[in-house]
């Protein structure tokens, strides 16, 4: 179909049609020819969504022109002060006004890309991922190639990437393909892991006015650790700062302890978001700000404690790691999935299940979805509460990566509208995402295996698929 003589008389529709079309020459010269502004809303969304499919088309172009400038195998060094791809780097670097080191990456991925994933080639040429998900998925292969990966993995590694992209953030498919790989090379990965472990370490470097940089490169479960000390920290002093609150708003109108609560919110229409309104202003701090005091508070009572109450090795702040059964058993070496992490080999899994407090889910043995909680109860609620986080791990709008265990348990049908508390009418929304579902024009449209739509205030759909509880997040 010849899209010049395809186009209509306005210009909303045009833009559906160049939408649909193939990228090219062709469609990028409509699409240039529209101006966005003149467009109603919905509209430049979908202008928008065009306009990317068109940059992934000129990107798969770009892949092939860093080849065949860089060469499609890495060169040799030169002499005793030569390096690999000296020469090449400095001709892309140059080309694209690039560091070395970026140069050098781009020419890293375009030769995994040209040499080893033909079908994400083929899937950024078409503009059916993006450009920064071709990239994901060709640095997190390239070890693996290079490792001698077989043919057969790396097709298969390739196909789900792409088709997870579909409804996933490009760190979420890098995630994917490293619990996929994990799965192709469980020793290779452990090797890897292993290795990286040996250089973890603390360091503190001196900034300027007044201020020092603390990196801590931890293995990825204690990293977890650290950083579920330093919100659980935030949550508890956030807390009591609001019983604080409650405290002086319960003195200052002379009522009694026991039954302000019922005073505040029938007689005088207050609530708890009225005192965490106060606190709000009191407290300015934004969430890094926070994070960084608690883990000084915390440092401070470490030194402030007795060394004979500090019990060694010993983790007082829950991690959850999810472990299959055979795997478990020592029977498969599948990675297990550190929660707020991903993939950690069969090996740490096991350690860290053989001294943990253990909850039972049943899920589908093909797709990895959860199908029940395992106990024989009638709705309890903290069994639920923990389904659901278990469930969905993060929060359920696109894109979002907030821990379940830090958002909010929302009802997608609110309970006032008639909403029930169940799988299919529960799930986790970060704080944001939570107020933009009920105060800013979004909807969603829940189902029990996680799953849900997603309507923006212009009518625009979005999936969020179900996750599989061994695959990332």
């Amino acid at each position: 179909m010849n899209l010049a003589t395809a186009f209509t008389t306005s210009p909303e529709e045009d833009v559906v049609l160049l939408l649909a079309a193939a990228p090219g020459i062709a469609t990028l010269t409509g699409l240039i020819a529209i101006d966005p502004h003149t467009l109603t809303p919905s509209a430049r969304i979908d202008y928008l969504a065009a306009l990317e499919r068109q940059t992934s088309w000129l990107q798969a172009a770009m892949q092939r022109a860093i080849v065949a400038v860089a060469g499609i195998e890495a060169t040799s060094a030169e002499g005793p002060f030569g390096g690999v791809d000296e020469s090449e780097r400095e001709d892309v670097s140059s080309a694209l006004r690039l560091s070395a080191g970026t140069a050098q990456m781009r020419i890293d991925v375009a030769r995994t890309l040209v040499n080893h994933l033909p079908q994400t080639c083929s899937a950024l040429a078409t503009g059916e991922i993006s450009p920064a998900h071709a990239t994901v998925i060709a640095k997190e292969t390239a070890s693996a190639i290079r490792d001698g990966l077989s043919e057969f993995a790396v097709f298969s590694i390739e196909e789900r990437a792409i088709s997870y992209a579909e409804f996933h953030t490009p760190s979420q498919v890098a995630q994917q393909v490293r619990t996929a790989i994990a799965k192709f090379a469980p020793e290779t990965f452990e090797e890897v892991v292993e290795k990286a472990r040996d250089s973890r370490r603390v360091s503190c470097y001196n900034d300027i006015d007044g201020m020092s940089t603390v990196v801590a490169i931890l293995p990825a479960e204690d990293a977890q650790t650290v950083m579920k000390a330093i919100e659980a920290f935030i949550v508890k002093s956030d807390r009591l700062d609001l019983q604080k609150a409650g405290d002086e708003m319960t003195k200052k109108d002379s009522r009694s302890a026991n039954g302000a609560a019922d005073q505040i919110a029938k007689k005088d229409s207050r609530s708890a978001n009225g005192a965490a309104d106060q606190i709000a202003e009191k407290d300015s701090r934004s969430a890094d700000m926070k994070r960084a005091d608690a883990l000084t508070a915390i440092a401070g009572f470490a030194l402030a404690s007795k060394v004979d109450e500090v019990a060694l090795h010993r983790r007082p702040i829950t991690i959850n790691v999810t472990i299959d059964l055979p795997t478990l058993l020592g029977l498969s070496e599948n990675p297990g999935q550190l929660a707020g992490y991903g993939a950690i080999p069969a090996s740490v899994a096991r350690a860290l299940a053989s001294d943990g407090q253990w909850r039972r889910f049943i899920t589908d043995p093909q797709t990895g979805v959860l199908l029940d909680y395992g106990r024989q109860m009638y709705e309890p609620p903290q069994g639920l509460i923990d389904f659901l986080i278990a469930r969905d791990r993060t929060c359920r709008f696109p894109g979002c990566r907030r821990s379940a265990a830090l958002s909010d348990l929302d009802h997608a049908q609110s309970w006032d509208d008639g909403g029930t508390t169940s799988l299919d009418n529960l799930g986790a929304l970060c704080r944001r995402h939570h107020l933009l579902k009920t105060h800013g024009g979004w909807s969603i449209e829940s189902r029990a295996d996680g799953s849900c739509t997603w309507t923006s205030p212009l009518g625009k759909i979005y999936q969020t698929p179900a996750r599989s509880i061994l695959e990332g997040s």
